[in-house]
């Protein structure tokens, strides 16, 4: 075995060992035993091209997965009218699966049932049945339900992603799309080893987030440490219930994602699994970010109204909604760097020094953040995401 196997190797035998690791970790893991960067990048790439790893950036972050050896191809159907991007998907996703190609609403839903597919790429505009009804199916069917659907569509994403989601679309992808994102989720989503991936759970943990804590503390000024809060959240799921909470953070996360892409260059996203997300990074870059992701959140809250019975009393006022509903807003709050200090002193008083700072608890974390008063609790395991409110909701 030469030099460049060898390492390959060992690069596979640490992904694999933590499942999913990120790229400035095995970056660190590198540079302890003096192997170069190019050495790691060349490593990761070959792994990719045979497809025992796949990498996917969540929250600012660029994780590597270690994926499943398949015994059985996968079952993929791509709904999608247009047969030039039909195929550009079937390329895109790869090879080792077996896929079926649709072109029509009501011709996917009659194959749907006896193919059974694991993940279905859904157009939206489709003839005959369009593609939030065929996503509303998929997953009401007991038989149908495990299955993944992504949804890739040219239409205005404000009001149709929150509407896929909420028929339990697993994920929203805008056109024109990027086949390596789409290879890459494809390949997340059905050979991920462990949990199933779920891109709420998979944005950055309490140990990613103390590492970009710390490394915000330590850079320079123009680096910014903030917290974007879901105003009426607690009231919202209070009176809607759990599932509806739950697909609003969902839908938040996915936006994080689209504007951390889009104008997010050097920032970091987290949840605090609450109704706070963390947000680090260079201050133009995180202003940028905030605006855009204010403006579409914004621009679907009427939709979501709508969607929960308040129908609009009459055009043309100021609040056409009525006083009694839950006012769902975000909010984003600059914390001072010195404040976050002060905090992180207090908390690092009760830590064991000869330890190191190691992670920080997610009640430790919304301690630094001025996050302390929680009405919303989330919990995380192999089902999925739970999610109750608090004694504090709706006071």
């Amino acid at each position: 075995m030469d030099e460049v196997e060898a390492f390959k190797s060992d690069l596979l035998s640490v992904i694999n060992e933590r499942q999913q690791v990120t790229y400035n970790d095995l970056l660190e893991y590198c540079g302890s035993r003096g192997i170069s960067e190019s050495m790691l990048k060349k490593g990761l790439q070959e792994l990719q091209q045979i497809n025992t790893v796949a990498s996917r950036s969540t929250g600012g972050i660029l994780t590597y997965y270690i994926l499943k050896e398949q015994n059985e191809f996968r079952k993929i159907m791509i709904v999608e009218d247009d047969k030039n991007i039909n195929k550009l998907i079937s390329l895109s996703v790869g090879k080792g699966f077996e896929i079926t190609q649709v072109y029509d609403g009501d011709e996917a839903v009659k194959k749907v049932k006896s193919i059974k597919p694991d993940l279905v790429v859904l157009d939206l505009m489709l003839p005959g049945l369009d593609g939030l009804e065929i996503c509303q199916r998929i997953k009401t069917d007991p038989e149908l339900s495990h299955a993944v659907v992504i949804i890739i569509s040219a239409m205005e994403a404000t009001t149709n992603r929150f509407k896929g989601i909420k028929y339990g679309a697993d994920y929203y992808i805008k056109k024109p799309f990027d086949p390596d994102e789409l290879k890459s989720l494809v390949a997340i989503f059905l050979k991920k080893k462990g949990k199933r991936f779920d891109p709420l759970i998979d944005l950055p943990n309490e140990a990613k987030i103390s590492d970009a804590l710390e490394m915000a503390l330590q850079g320079e000024e123009e680096q910014e440490i903030g917290r974007l809060r879901v105003e009426g959240f607690a009231e919202y799921a209070s009176e809607f219930g759990a599932n509806s909470g739950i697909t609003i953070l969902r839908l938040i996360s996915q936006i994080l994602q689209d504007k951390v892409r889009d104008n997010g260059k050097n920032v970091f996203v987290g949840f605090l699994n609450s109704d706070d997300f963390v947000i680090a990074g260079d201050k133009g870059h995180v202003g940028k970010m905030v605006s855009a992701l204010k403006e579409e959140f914004t621009a679907v809250v009427p939709f979501i109204y709508q969607d929960s019975g308040y129908k609009p009393i009459e055009r043309g006022i100021e609040d056409m909604y009525g006083a009694d509903r839950p006012r769902l807003s975000l909010s984003y709050t600059t914390i001072p760097r010195e404040r976050v200090k002060a905090k992180r002193a207090e908390i690092l008083k009760g830590k064991n020094a000869a330890k190191g700072v190691g992670s920080y608890t997610y009640d430790e974390l919304r301690k630094m953040l001025d996050s302390d008063s929680i009405d919303i609790i989330i919990t995380r395991d192999v089902s999925g995401v739970k999610l109750s409110v608090g004694k504090g909701a709706g006071k």
